[in-house]
This record gives structure tokens, C-alpha cells and sequence, in this order.
């Protein structure tokens, strides 16, 4: 069996269409996120418009990996959809964001809507919010690897041990460790209450 490693991929496309079309172009948008939703790994999906009442439209999907993400975008059901919008729909300009970039997601724009909700602001988070959640993912990485590589390695001489150090940090990083501590901390970094607030303990007998 092979495990995949692979980061998720959101993607992020532009398009225009007439504003007097909106509300063709909103229930087009979300017959396009059913028809994702039943593929593996899909993710999530949203619209950001640049100003009420604009034709630009920036629809946003992530998928687990790229695997799964190619096999959305190489499926029937896409073709189909996308063929579904012509003389409705400009395709635009398209972009993939994976990596660092993708921790984050900071928006191209003010307003984020998702599909299955009502219209809300979304920001990134603050620089030095940032600065803390990484700093939380790679003090304890970094300690734990200085410790073990002057245990184990420790007539390496020192470009050697860093090299070793940064061979094995960056993928725990990438891959492991960060993903984790944002998805942990996402009500912090955007400034919301958290998780535990406002849970009550459950009185009387369950029915």
C-alpha cells in the first residue's frame, strides 16, 4: 500500500459574468459543488466576489491532494458542468495554492461567501499570530532533533548536523506538524471564541 504525503490544493478560479445573471450564476456555482462532493477527498468550496453587484467571481475548491483533485478536473461531471455555463460564464485566469501559502489562505479579496451560507468577512490572520503558530510547530521540532543528533551524531561536524537537522525538519514540518497546529489553533489565528466555550454539560437523563 502507498501512503500519500501530498499537501492539499486549493484552487482558486476567476471568472465574469453578466451582474443581471447573478442568480443563474449562484445556482450554477452550486450544482458545480454538489457534483465535487461526491468525489474523494474533496474539501470544501466558496465564491468570492470583488464588490457587490460585480461580474468577477473567484470560485474557490480544495481537494486532499493533487491525485484526487486531477481526477475531479478530468471527470465527466466537470466537463459537463463547465459546458453547462457557455455564453454565460468567462473563464479567466486560474491559480493553485499548496504549501505555505495554503496554511493560511489569506483571501485575494474582502468578501468571502460560501455557498451554503450567508455572506461574511473573512481576513487573514495576524503576522504575528502567524509568527507564534509556526514558532509553536518548530520550537519542539527543533529541540527534539539538536537533542537527538548530539546523542547519536555527536562527532558530526556541524554543517553536516544542520544539513541532517533541515533534511528532516522541512518534510515534518510540511507535511505533519504545521498542517495540524493550524487546523488546531484556526479559532485563535482568526480571532474567534473557542471550540470549549460555550459548551454546556448535558442535565438529566438521556432520551
Amino acid at each position: 500500500m502507498t501512503v500519500s504525503h501530498a499537501e492539499p490544493v486549493t484552487v482558486a478560479v476567476a471568472r465574469r459574468a453578466d451582474p443581471a445573471r447573478t442568480e443563474e450564476m449562484v445556482a450554477w456555482m452550486r450544482a458545480g459543488t454538489a457534483l465535487a462532493e461526491a468525489f474523494p477527498g474533496f474539501l470544501g468550496a466558496g465564491w468570492v466576489r470583488s464588490a457587490p453587484g460585480s461580474g468577477d467571481w473567484h470560485m474557490l475548491y480544495r481537494f486532499a491532494d493533487p491525485d484526487t483533485l486531477r481526477r475531479w478536473e478530468e471527470s465527466p461531471q466537470r466537463h459537463w458542468w463547465l459546458t453547462s455555463a457557455q455564453g454565460i460564464v468567462e473563464h479567466t485566469h486560474v491559480e493553485r495554492r499548496t504549501g505555505i501559502e495554503g496554511w493560511f489562505d489569506p483571501p485575494r479579496t474582502a468578501a468571502v461567501e460560501p455557498l451554503d451560507a450567508e455572506p461574511t468577512v473573512s481576513q487573514s490572520p495576524p503576522r504575528w499570530k502567524q509568527a507564534v503558530t509556526i514558532w509553536l510547530a518548530f520550537f519542539p521540532l527543533s529541540l527534539t532533533a539538536t537533542l537527538l543528533t548530539g546523542q547519536f551524531l555527536p562527532g558530526l561536524p556541524t554543517a553536516a548536523r544542520v544539513l541532517v537537522m533541515t533534511l528532516t525538519l522541512t518534510p515534518l514540518m510540511t507535511y505533519l506538524v504545521l498542517p495540524r497546529i493550524t487546523r488546531a489553533l484556526h479559532w485563535w489565528l482568526h480571532g474567534r471564541a473557542a471550540p470549549w466555550r460555550g459548551q454546556r454539560t448535558p442535565r438529566g437523563p438521556r432520551i
